[in-house]
């Protein structure tokens, strides 16, 4: 059993994963949070303390940390006895702490696939560019590395494969629809990293449609869905991390992603881009001083984290899969809904970074006590979907599945029974 978590990144996310992993510190013992900016390290543990979070009596720990240098992360990873490592830092760390995870044998988690500062939207598919490169590395040393285990990628990943598995003879399509239906009341603001958020929409929209990879523009296609909770909505195709590896490991033809943007988002964005003001190449300013625009552009909006207090609404992101059963079309929908007032009033957080901090947590459990604990590189849909599920149902993200005969809970609790003592999780919602 694995024992002792590092948590490296102390922004909105890494926020929602120290609360959680505190929520189930008989399971996971120790937490260490570390960063290059320690005092976002301390405010997340006084706001552990704040919130009573803590399941038991435990060490809750803060670090000063550059994770770009491995051995200073190798040093940390020995020194606090850490087994499991959560990066919910900036992806431009993940090729790092992996490195010093595959050294220290830690297991390995992140949320997002790798990204060069220098580059953006590279040839798909993306995982291949950066993260498979060191499977066999992983392997050799018996390394358990979950790759893209937040919620897109990652719970989305295990509701496809749950979907394959489960409701289909056949599935022709996969739709991954992420709507946020909430209000910040700011002009305008991102809800996680502004830099890695303008990234994403910059270039090109790759989708996977009949086999192959497809380049569209970004707000080129738009269509509205019927979504459960929050009704009718917007979204528009959109690239996304989770394409480029379920479209190599479940063998689907058509897999899209679709995000929700307001008219308001998609015109500021757009006088930014036009405006070169989201470019991550340096320029020049009159003065001779070199600067990063898009770098500016994060600096001068609002920081993720303060918009929580005032958000108000939901979240709902699901996948739409369609195929055959039975020799007859058939089609399901699995999804979350997230309220942002009550992510903020259990661990002060808005429901974005809580739909995105809950499943690496929930995976930790799984690794912690064998389930998922594999010695070797993994995506979330390589891994049995069912006890990841029930455990994030527990957790505070209940999964519900649509059919033609209505809505359910979706929770394949027997599961998991052996997996974990229900004792020992805390189950807030």
């Amino acid at each position: 059993m694995k024992r002792n978590v590092l948590i490296i990144g102390a922004g909105g996310v890494a926020h929602v994963v120290a609360h959680k992993c505190a929520q189930n510190n008989a399971v996971l013992g120790d937490i260490h949070i570390a960063s290059r900016t320690i005092a976002k390290c301390h405010a997340i543990i006084d706001s552990i303390h704040e919130k009573g979070s803590l399941q038991q009596p435990g060490t809750l720990q803060a670090h000063e940390l550059d994770a770009l240098d491995i051995e200073a992360t190798k040093f940390l990873i020995r020194a606090t006895r850490s087994q499991i490592v959560i990066n919910v830092g900036s992806p431009f760390l993940n090729m790092s702490v992996l490195a010093a995870c595959i050294d220290t044998g830690a297991a390995y988690m992140d949320t997002a696939i790798h990204e060069e500062r220098d580059k953006v939207c590279e040839t798909p598919p993306w995982y291949a560019n950066y993260e498979w490169k060191r499977k066999q590395a992983c392997q050799d040393a018996g390394v358990t590395a979950i790759l893209g285990v937040g919620f897109d990628p990652g719970v989305v990943n295990a509701y496809a494969r749950y979907a394959v598995d489960h409701h289909f003879d056949t599935v022709d399509s996969i739709d991954i629809i992420d709507i946020n239906a909430g209000s910040h009341g700011r002009y305008f603001a991102t809800n996680f990293d502004p830099e890695i958020n303008f990234r994403e929409f910059t270039s090109v929209a790759w989708s996977w449609e009949n086999g192959a990879w497809k380049a569209n523009k970004m707000f080129e296609h738009r269509k509205e869905w019927d979504m459960p909770v929050v009704g009718p909505s917007t979204a528009y195709l959109t690239g996304h991390d989770e394409l480029h590896s379920l479209s190599a490991i479940l063998k689907v033809p058509n897999i899209r992603f679709w995000m929700g943007f307001g008219d308001h988002y998609i015109n500021v964005f757009t006088v930014l881009k036009n405006l070169g003001l989201l470019s991550e190449q340096p320029v020049t300013t009159a003065r001779g001083q070199e600067i990063v625009p898009l770098e500016v552009v994060k600096a001068v909006l609002p920081d993720p984290a303060s918009l929580a207090p005032t958000y108000t609404g939901k979240t709902c992101i699901g996948d739409l899969v369609k195929g055959t059963k039975d020799g007859q079309p058939h089609e399901v929908m699995i999804y979350n809904v997230c309220d942002h007032k009550e992510s903020y009033e259990e661990v002060g957080s808005q429901a974005i970074s809580y739909t995105a901090g809950v499943p690496p947590v929930a995976a930790a459990i799984l690794i912690a006590n064998g389930t998922w604990d594999v010695g070797q590189m993994v995506n979330v849909e390589e891994l049995d979907p069912a006890p990841f599920i029930a455990l994030m149902n527990r957790m505070g993200l209940v999964s519900r599945i649509r059919t033609a005969s209505g809505d359910e809970l979706l929770d394949p609790q027997s599961e998991v029974e052996a997996a974990v003592e229900d004792r020992q999780l805390v189950n807030f919602r």
